[in-house]
């Protein structure tokens, strides 16, 4: 009778290791995707022109630069919120005005930027205004 209840054990305590293995592999697999989903390559950003009044839309590549009339624009990461309630796109982009000479200010704006609330750290130019929009895989 004890050699019978070592079987059964034995038996179901394999089913259960290999039920933990199945059941724990799943998120982490999903995790991964999850998290590559997040990531953009392309953004998407409105340019507004103070002296026109006209908006363009630009899409540019992470880590590559796009000139924009006298700005150059260059974003270094670009990323989707995990929430689908409150969808929020975050995007690190560098902008630099090629008319100013003035090499102690490099940079108009260099910092993070975020979709539903643009002015956290504000783009401050005189002609343009920059408010970003999507970010694209």
């Amino acid at each position: 009778m004890i050699k019978t209840r070592n079987i059964i054990l034995g038996k179901i305590s394999k089913f259960l290791i290999i039920f933990f293995i199945m059941f724990f592999q799943k998120p982490v697999i999903y995790s991964e995707n999850l998290e590559q989903d997040l990531v953009g390559n392309y953004i998407e950003i409105k340019i507004l022109d103070k002296l026109s009044s006209k908006n363009e839309v630009l899409k540019i590549k992470i880590g590559e630069e796009k000139k924009y009339k006298n700005l150059l624009i260059k974003c270094l990461k670009c990323r989707n919120s995990q929430f689908d309630d409150n969808p929020e796109i975050v995007a690190y982009i560098q902008v630099r005005d090629l008319n100013d000479k003035n090499n102690d200010k490099v940079f108009v704006f260099n910092g993070w930027t975020f979709s539903s609330s643009p002015t956290i750290k504000p783009f401050d130019h005189p002609v343009y205004d920059i408010w970003l929009t999507k970010c694209i895989k």
